[in-house]
């Protein structure tokens, strides 16, 4: 089954179209949604959370958000970044709140969850690391039988280790069924967990494909000069302190990375875009 399926997902803005995207994730799957600054990441999220209004359709499990936006929400846990509200607050006066919007609140799923997460309740989230904070807002979401988790630029701020830390958090929830879409410029922390990869660009998406398909589709290749290049069809071609390097398709050249294979992808967009 589907954890999400995404259809046509359209928001105009004065100065960026996010322009009537599709894609899907599997249940139990882990998928990035990647791209440069104002690549529309967090518009698609907040689109698919309808905390703005767009066009398109959007199912959880099958299920219509716009026909079933209750049973909908229940499903899915949203972290847009750490938790900023009710900063004076403790985490159990949060916690106690939060059930109230939610019917099938598990109060020993949170208990557990704090206690796995090393929460105190008896802290005021002002006193908590943005860490904790992402960790604090994960317990709420599981609390409530969240299935399907939305997260935007979770590990933003984060030092390595506590990057780490969620990493291992995340693979630990997919290890219980649970499905993951988050937003990241951090490749690393995809290539630790990703299983899927939807890389978006100026409102459009340029690949959706598993990770490991994906880094295998490209490698990188260095040639003496720009019609070498050219004649190779190399894809995003760009000058380096040794000539010119871009992606190829064939088994020539070495592994690229996955920032490597954004950056020149991206180019290519940019040198289709200009010939027109």
């Amino acid at each position: 089954m589907l954890a999400l399926e995404v259809q046509n997902l359209k928001k105009v803005y004065p100065n960026f179209t996010l322009g009537g995207i599709s894609f899907s994730v599997d249940e139990g799957q882990i998928a990035g949604l990647i791209g440069r600054n104002g690549a529309g990441k967090s518009t698609t999220l907040r689109s698919i959370m309808r905390l703005i209004s767009s066009e398109g359709t959007v199912k959880v499990f099958g299920k219509d958000f716009a026909r079933d936006e209750e049973t909908v929400k229940a499903a899915i846990g949203y972290v847009g970044g750490g938790f900023r509200s009710y900063p004076n607050k403790s985490l159990s006066a949060v916690a106690n709140a939060v059930a109230a919007f939610y019917p099938h609140w598990d109060g020993e799923i949170f208990k557990r969850c704090c206690e796995e997460y090393s929460l105190v309740l008896s802290k005021k989230v002002r006193e908590l690391s943005e860490g904790m904070k992402i960790k604090f807002s994960l317990a709420l979401a599981l609390s409530h039988g969240a299935k399907l988790l939305l997260l935007d630029e979770p590990t933003s701020g984060l030092d390595p280790l506590s990057r780490e830390d969620f990493c291992d958090t995340i693979l630990s929830l997919k290890g219980r069924g649970v499905s993951v879409l988050f937003s990241t410029h951090i490749t690393s922390d995809l290539m630790r967990v990703a299983d899927q990869i939807i890389y978006l660009s100026d409102g459009t998406i340029l690949a959706d494909e598993p990770l490991e398909t994906l880094m295998k589709r490209y490698r990188l290749k260095l040639f003496a000069s720009l019609s070498d290049a050219n004649a190779a069809h190399t894809i995003g071609v760009k000058r380096v302190k040794d000539g010119f390097e871009g992606l190829v398709t064939s088994s020539e050249g070495r592994e690229a990375t996955l920032d490597e294979i954004m950056i020149h992808l991206e180019w290519s967009r940019r040198q289709n875009e200009s010939a027109y």
